[in-house]
């Protein structure tokens, strides 16, 4: 990369030195980021490792860096290894062939502590080893570091020191997996302590101990090792598969709940909207009822009125058939006087009688006229009385009319009612058959959750089971290693025994981990029983809750259909009543005043059915009032068991990662 390779004459020109133009030919071919650095074989001096050292830190566009047999001396080691501590883009470096001594001992154990990037470190044909102080210096940054996978080592003069020292860093090592330490001299010794080592190591994976002169048992007890750990490794991986597929399965059933949540509040929703909008229909309904009837009181008003003036037109004409009857009696008192005066006027004057005689017929006849023109005039009384009468029974009719359709509204209004009630009920099935679908659905989701805890707490007792069986196995083998070499266990023994008392209390402590996990799911599961009783109980609560609601619907029904047959035994009635007044009417007409208190009676019986009728259909809208806030708070309390019904899932989950967590596979994550 031509940038880097101008930054790195730029840096050797600022020291004063020529750069070196097989390093800045590298520099310049170097592909990119990603790329590999190749140095090896390039005898580096002072100023080009200290120009490279200013290079690297940050994040240099390097990705693998090689300085393999570049002749490094103490000093440019510990430039390049110092600029290396604060790189962040270098995975592997090579280091092979360099003779690297106390010094860079020291600087590479100051790099595994403070690097966080490199993955692969190789360290072939140096001398490491030779420096007991220097390597313990490596080996303590070794123990320090948690993302180095790849370590080489041959061929850097390790004894059985050096290698109790890499033992005691790989026992709190949690990175490295392989490990490269042919042609040392490690021995006896050093075989054993890293066998030791191995068994609180659980992440090393492969460890080449080719020309150490380890014997052969100390060979297979490291395979035997290392294969367990190859085993757990693939065990853990399989966890952490189950793990993630539990939690894209939770993840998964948390959104489906949240859907099937949301979906059942946009059907409360579209239900409030749909009761809302049966209210304002039913309310305007009402409304047109209230005109209705009020058009029905006008009518009845104006049926009055005329009633009224009907009544007046016939007590005029009653007073004229009076009035024509005095006159009738006063003709005829004249005409009784007039007959007696012609009577004495005949007996007095006798003389005069065939003039008066003819006179008298003249009157006679004009006052049989008059006799003609007053029938003419009581038969045209009588047929307007006759007229007014059948006006009388057709304002009857009228008003019979309009209370047929007083009545066939109400029904109407009735059967509307009726439907509102049913859709009601539909609503209340509707949502006893969803909470009763919701809570099989819990109760099977508890019944997976126990089923896969106690799966789990069989496979927790296989593990323990096995680890005590592999307790077992090394305290055989340590008792026959001890009858093999006493002389070497007298210096190692109290090492050995503390080794073995730390194993013993970690294993201890595991054991009392799983116990206390196994102990809270079975707490959990007795929880979630409970929880699942109480809901249960809820739910039987609601369903006769429900029943009784139901059972005051069916009451209200039954006094609504007996008010019905009342009002249409009261209309009976009344139909019979005017009937019976009509025939009066007709039949004699001196009991008029009687027939107008009936009728101001009836009025008033027809006020007070209206009334009752008003008040009953607020009784009615007010129970309605009551029943929809009843629903409500139902909703309310279904919203709040959903609610509940999360936190308990939640929970759930909870305990489920506490119980993984609580497990020998979570107890070494959370180690790590």
């Amino acid at each position: 990369m031509e940038q880097l390779g101008q930054e790195y004459a730029r840096l050797c020109a600022a020291a004063g030195a020529a750069p070196q133009e097989a390093v800045l030919r590298r520099l310049r071919e170097h592909d990119g980021p990603r790329g590999r650095l190749d140095l090896a074989a390039q005898s580096l001096s002072l100023q080009t490792c200290s120009a490279l050292g200013r290079l690297l830190p940050g994040a240099a566009p390097v990705a693998a860096l090689a300085l393999g047999d570049c002749g490094l001396s103490e000093e440019g080691v510990r430039l390049l290894l110092h600029g290396l501590c604060s790189n962040t883009t270098v995975k592997s470096l090579d280091l092979k062939g360099n003779n690297l001594r106390s010094v860079g001992a020291e600087a590479l154990g100051k790099l595994l502590r403070q690097n966080k990037s490199i993955r692969s470190l190789t360290l072939e044909w140096n001398s490491l080893g030779l420096w007991e102080e220097g390597f313990s210096f490596f080996c303590q940054g070794l123990r320090a570091n948690n993302v180095l996978h790849r370590l080489d080592l041959r061929n850097n003069q390790i004894n059985h020191q050096g290698a109790g020292e890499l033992a005691m860093a790989l026992t709190h090592n949690t990175s490295l997996q392989e490990l490269d330490l042919r042609w040392n001299n490690i021995g006896l010794l050093g075989g054993r302590a890293l066998v030791n080592c191995l068994h609180s190591n659980k992440t090393l994976k492969r460890l080449e101990l080719a020309g150490n002169n380890v014997p052969g048992d100390i060979l297979k007890a490291v395979e035997q090792a290392l294969d367990h750990n190859q085993d757990r490794d693939v065990i853990l991986s399989e966890a952490q598969n189950k793990v993630n597929i539990l939690s894209k399965e939770v993840l998964s059933l948390k959104d489906e709940k949240n859907k099937q949540f949301m979906d059942f509040v946009d059907t409360v929703d579209k239900q409030k909207e749909e009761r809302a909008r049966s209210e304002k229909m039913s309310a305007a309904r009402v409304s047109q009822l209230q005109e209705a009837l009020d058009e029905q009181y006008s009518i009845m008003n104006s049926l009055k009125t005329k009633l009224q003036m009907t009544e007046a037109a016939l007590a005029l004409s009653e007073q004229k058939v009076r009035n024509l009857g005095e006159l009738l009696n006063a003709m005829k008192q004249e005409q009784n006087c007039v007959a007696e005066c012609h009577i004495r006027e005949l007996q007095q004057q006798k003389q005069e009688g065939a003039d008066r005689e003819g006179k008298l017929l003249h009157d006679l006849s004009a006052a049989s006229e008059k006799n003609l023109l007053l029938r003419n005039q009581v038969d045209e009384l009588e047929r307007k009385c006759k007229v007014q009468q059948d006006q009388l029974f057709q304002v009857k009719q009228d008003l019979t009319s309009t209370t047929a359709e007083l009545k066939l509204r109400a029904v109407e209004a009735e059967e509307r009612l009726e439907m509102e009630k049913r859709r009601y009920k539909q609503s209340l099935e509707d949502m006893e058959s969803l909470r009763i679908k919701e809570v099989g659905r819990l109760t099977q989701q508890m019944e997976a959750s126990e089923r896969s805890m106690h799966n789990r707490i069989q496979s927790l007792e296989a593990i323990r089971i096995s680890l005590e069986e592999e307790l077992s196995q090394v305290k055989a083998a340590a008792l026959t290693e001890r009858g093999q070499a006493e002389e070497e266990l007298i210096k190692v023994r109290s090492q050995a025994r503390l080794e073995e008392q730390q194993r013993l209390e970690h294993l201890e402590e595991k054991l009392r981990l799983m116990t206390e996990s196994r102990d809270e799911a079975q707490n959990c599961c007795l929880k979630q029983k409970e929880m699942v009783a109480e809901a249960q109980a809820k739910a039987k609560q609601l369903s006769l809750y429900a029943d009784g609601l139901k059972r005051r619907l069916d009451e209200l029904q039954q006094d609504l259909d007996s008010k019905e047959e009342e009002k249409v035994t009261e209309l009976n009635k009344v139909k019979l009543e005017l009937q019976e007044q009509i025939g009066h009417l007709e039949a004699e007409r001196t009991a008029q005043d009687g027939l107008r208190e009936k009728i101001a009676a009836l009025e008033r019986q027809l006020k007070a059915l209206s009334s009752n009728h008003r008040e009953a259909l607020l009784d009615k809208e007010g129970e309605i009032s009551l029943l929809l806030e009843k629903l409500r708070m139902k909703e309310a309390e279904i919203s709040r068991m959903r609610e509940e019904e999360a936190q308990r899932a939640s929970f759930l989950q909870n305990a489920i990662m506490a119980y993984v967590q609580g497990s020998p596979l979570g107890t070494h994550s959370s180690r790590k």
